[in-house]
């Protein structure tokens, strides 16, 4: 290892100069990467909801829909915008009361039920169809334009409209993500590193790692908003720590070798050893997300392992490179450690383990609680500012019209009109449901089937399916909208086995018990990788218990705290914050345990070894647990999306209660477990044995 890291200093002058010019192919592949601002688009094709909306767009042109509302205006109005609107590019069809009668026939002649769906006093409202999927450009670009035609007495609202506004507000604030999470983390660095300048160098080098992964991305196709805001500061925050080793490791073998270059070359050969090894849960813990059904956790999980693993190639070649290049700089600019001596605050914490043993066993049974009942949203309309016009507009639809979701029903086109209207009577009688609309409603006892106009009957209906809209009063993600669709589910059974009902609640009720399912398999794998992995490294069956079960303690903690404060957590956050907290702090217990078996085989006692293990490796594990809390807190305080905030607000706290538990906690476990440890890892038997036979001798 030490020859490759001569290489790499012999060529670190190419080196850097290559790594500027890959930044031009990746910086074209991160701006021609698509994003998709849709969280219900990563549910799984095979799901019923999901295959009725592909039924839907194929089989009557209907993409995704919106509903807008006019307040104030007169018929003759209304009629006017209606025809602007329907002149807007990637506009399939608007519906709306001169869709079915002229203007001139009074809207008397419209059954009530029909009537009253889309009429109110004061207000009006228009059904909008587009011809492409919710939140395809195309659709957004459409939204945009019918805003513009309309004026401040029009609301446009529905799921599209709310993915237009989530685009609007990601794209706004991403850049000031990275500049939030670039400034703390130059404060922390400034504070902790003995240079002004070496974390300049480290943001310089992690840069470059983003650029080239989000860069790389374009290979996928396209990544969720979600991972495009997440990547840069999640990348900072987790791959941080390879740069500071890097750092340490350059100035301990400097005290080594006279020639710079040489003690570079040792530190890269030592990095590398000890990073690659380190990397290896945190690329665990993303990969775990793959196992998600929710392929969002896939694309969340594939985005930053890669990261992780782009940044610990920059981390052994572009980080030495240009701190040999810059190394006058870092010279001019060094100066003492800010952080203070932490010794007595180390043998207080080894010399009272005991109280913090006592800590744990109090404390783990109701965190555990407190994590498991932990109030989650599922809601999409709960991630954005009240502010945003597609919010408004949604309100608008509640207050006015009492309309919540509005769900879609497809059934055999075949399907007698009596079997039909029994199935409707049936529907509307369940609670929540205000209508059902659909040919049979429209047509009532006062309107002949030849009034209806062609297009109407093309939009509900076709030679295989009929299209029947549900209007209902319930909010999506709510517990009576989730027991109305599973009793609308078992009347479209009755009449229609291969009926389908679809729209956004039925989506977000799938959501519901997918994530469910997939925070038990994501938790799963992720521990058991872990696991497995710290086995490897300290060849132990009893390490890798005490260690994960130290962080699973860190993670109750945090998930439990939105339980103490009643403060909901968005679904996501409760199924990832988990995998990652485990993955990238579980490094802080591994470096505490590598030096503990270090002093133990070398003949310390119980005591002597954990304080050593202790005290040296306490400011590392601040340090670490300090930069990536600089990554994400600031995002966490300053994101109007609440998705965002939210798990950046738990990363940031997590990656402190990890760094407190086990600068607290794990001294405690050696001290007590300490003989069970040294009977079942095999180095510390090795060294026991070797102990024994010297006593023997002597």
């Amino acid at each position: 290892m030490q020859n490759v890291g001569r290489k790499i200093v012999k060529f670190r002058i190419p080196i850097f100069i290559l790594s500027i010019l890959l930044l031009i192919p990746a910086g074209w592949g991160y701006l021609h990467t698509k994003v998709n601002y849709d969280i219900l688009y990563y549910l799984p094709d095979t799901i019923e909801t999901m295959q009725g909306q592909e039924i839907l767009a194929e089989e009557f042109g209907t993409g995704a829909y919106s509903m807008f509302i006019c307040e104030g205006m007169d018929n003759k109005d209304v009629a006017a915008l209606k025809k602007k609107i329907e002149q807007v590019d990637n506009v399939e069809k608007v519906i709306w009361y001169d869709s079915l009668m002229d203007l001139s026939i009074p809207m008397d002649m419209l059954p009530d039920k029909v009537r009253n769906v889309f009429n109110t006093d004061d207000s009006t409202m228009m059904f909008i169809i587009f011809r492409t999927t919710t939140s395809a450009d195309e659709t957004m670009k459409a939204i945009q334009e019918i805003r513009n035609i309309a004026g401040k007495q029009c609301f446009l609202s529905g799921m599209s409209a709310i993915v237009t506004d989530t685009k609007e507000l990601s794209d706004q604030e991403v850049v000031i993500y990275v500049g939030i999470a670039v400034l703390l983390s130059l404060l922390v660095l400034g504070v902790t590193m003995d240079s002004f300048f070496v974390p300049v160098l480290f943001l310089l080098s992690i840069g470059m790692a983003i650029v080239y992964n989000l860069g790389t991305n374009m290979v996928k196709g396209e990544i969720s908003y979600i991972t495009k805001a997440l990547t840069a500061v999640l990348q900072l925050g987790v791959t941080m720590d390879y740069s500071i080793f890097l750092w340490h490791s350059y100035q301990e073998q400097q005290e080594r070798f006279r020639d710079k270059k040489e003690a570079m070359a040792a530190a890269i050969g030592k990095t590398i050893k000890s990073v690659v090894g380190s990397s290896m849960t945190t690329v665990a813990g993303f990969i775990a997300l793959c196992f998600m059904s929710f392929t969002l956790g896939m694309d969340l999980g594939i985005v930053m392992a890669k990261g992780v693993v782009i940044g610990v190639i920059c981390c052994v070649t572009v980080l030495p490179s240009i701190i040999m290049i810059f190394d006058p700089v870092l010279t001019r600019t060094k100066h003492r450690p800010l952080l203070p001596d932490m010794n007595k605050l180390s043998d207080f914490i080894t010399r009272h383990y005991r109280l913090f043993a006592l800590v744990l066993v109090l404390l783990i049974v109701p965190a555990a609680y407190c994590q498991k009942n932990a109030d989650v949203y599922y809601n999409l309309d709960e991630t954005l500012p009240e502010d945003l016009p597609s919010i408004m507009a949604n309100k608008k639809l509640q207050d006015e019209f009492q309309m919540g979701a509005m769900h879609m029903l497809l059934i055999d086109s075949s399907l007698p009109g009596k079997e039909v209207r029994k199935m409707i009577g049936e529907m509307e009688e369940v609670d929540g449901v205000k209508a059902v609309l659909g040919m049979e409603t429209l047509l009532g006892s006062r309107i002949p089937e030849s009034m209806i106009p062609s297009s109407i009957k093309e939009v509900l209906t076709n030679e295989e399916y009929e299209l029947m809209l549900v209007d209902n009063e319930y909010k999506t993600a709510s517990d009576e909208v989730n027991a109305q669709i599973e009793q609308l589910n078992a009347i479209l059974k009755k009449y229609d086995p291969n009926g389908m009902l679809v729209g956004e609640a039925p989506c977000t009720r799938d959501l519901i018990n997918i994530t469910d399912t997939d925070f038990k398999v994501v938790n799963g794998v992720s521990i058991l990788a872990v696991f497995v992995i710290i086995i490897f490294v300290f060849k132990s069956c009893t390490l890798p218990v005490i260690l994960v079960a130290v962080i699973e303690f860190a993670i109750f903690i945090n998930l439990g705290i939105p339980y103490l404060t009643g403060t909901m957590i968005p679904f996501i956050a409760s199924i990832v914050i988990g995998t990652i907290q485990l993955g990238s702090t579980v490094d802080y217990a591994i470096l505490m345990t590598s030096r503990y078996e270090a002093e133990r085989c070398a003949g310390k006692n119980r005591m002597e070894a954990i304080r050593i293990a202790h005290r040296a490796s306490m400011k590392s594990i601040i340090v670490s647990a300090l930069s990536f809390f600089a990554a994400t807190f600031g995002v966490g305080m300053y994101s109007s999306i609440d998705m965002i905030s939210s798990l950046c607000t738990l990363m940031s706290r997590g990656a402190m209660i990890s760094m407190i538990v086990v600068l607290c906690v794990l001294p405690s476990m050696f001290m007590i477990f300490d003989g069970v440890i040294c009977r079942t890892s095999r180095n510390f038997r090795k060294a026991t044995i070797r102990r024994e036979k010297q006593h023997e001798q002597k």
